[in-house]
């Protein structure tokens, strides 16, 4: 027994290494690419990320969960349109995935500047309200358009904001993803059982918690999503009910000549319970509608390539 014991340490050990050497590769792949996209500009990095990707991604077999997400959201919509929208789609992801070295100079609005430049804000009434009432607040987004944005407006114009991300898998880019963040964000909280606690103290000391919510999340709660029920991240819903702080959306749009606004809505009147409490479960439904209004509006900006649904059997690889 104790030979088979150590037989399976050696395994995981040999495992472990091999997934930290390939990690490795990756990562170095990654950061020459990298460099030869931070050497390009803003523009034209984005310009070619989004060829490229528009071309290259609908081939890739991970489209096939996107097309599925997209059957099941826009039935009345014809295959060739969602087709259409599956281009758009991965051209978005290509142009986020470059504009990322880019990030620090991507963002130039200017409270003080009225004509908009790269960057246009609507709702900054909203936003000075959290800069200048010294209270805490949630502001939720989702993967739309470029999605690092909001958060890098946050930190440019001072409002002290605790950022809750889930890093890559992959430990070495999930290290220069962090440094990248860190210079140009707020606070950053890795998503972990713990990660809470974290939360409370955030908004205990007047803190704003800033944090995407489209995603599946397992441990969550099944409300619907374009009609059909998934596991929902509650976090806004159960911060809110915990300290009875306004709740915001932000999110970004992508424009023409590589320009975007970001819109920051009116505080949310969430549902509340018997006893006046926000209601988790219609909170985090109330939640859903707002950014599933957002990706009808744009629906080529949402990652449609995350496996939302989960609807494997539903997949069809297209011919």
């Amino acid at each position: 027994m104790s030979s088979l014991h150590t037989l399976d340490r050696q395994r995981r050990k040999r495992r472990s290494r091999s997934k930290r050497f390939g990690d490795w590769i990756t990562y170095f792949i990654a950061t020459g690419l990298l460099r030869v996209i931070t050497a390009m500009g803003p523009d034209r990095a984005s310009n070619f990320g989004g060829r490229v990707a528009r071309w290259i991604g609908p081939l890739l077999p991970v489209s096939n969960i996107a097309r599925a997400n997209l059957k099941m959201a826009f039935p009345q919509k014809s295959e060739e349109k969602r087709e259409e929208i599956l281009k758009g789609v991965w051209e978005n992801l290509g142009r986020t995935a470059c504009e990322y070295p880019h990030l620090d100079q991507l963002y130039d609005f200017e409270i003080e500047w009225m004509p908009p430049r790269r960057v246009e804000v609507k709702g900054i009434r909203n936003f000075q309200q959290m800069l200048w009432d010294g209270k805490p607040a949630i502001i939720f987004t989702a993967h739309m358009a470029n999605w690092e944005l909001p958060a890098v407006c946050a930190a440019r114009h001072g409002l002290d904001t605790t950022l809750l991300f889930r890093p890559p898998n992959n430990a070495f880019i999930a290290d220069y993803v962090t440094d990248v963040r860190a210079g140009t964000m707020g606070r950053l909280l890795s998503r972990s059982r713990g990660a809470i606690m974290h939360v409370a103290a955030s908004i205990e000391r007047g803190d704003h918690l800033g944090l995407l919510v489209d995603q599946r999340y397992s441990r969550g709660l099944s409300v619907p999503f374009f009609r059909k029920s998934t596991p929902t991240n509650t976090t806004v819903a159960r911060v809110a009910r915990q300290f009875d702080c306004p709740v915001f959306g932000a999110r970004c749009i992508r424009l023409p000549d590589n320009r975007f606004r970001l819109e920051v809505t009116d505080p949310i009147e969430l549902p509340r319970d018997a006893d006046g409490r926000v209601d988790i479960a219609a909170a985090t439904e109330a939640i859903n509608k707002v950014i599933e209004g957002w990706i009808r509006e744009y629906p080529e900006q949402w990652l449609w390539l995350h496996d939302r649904w989960k609807l494997g059997k539903n997949r069809k690889r297209k011919t």
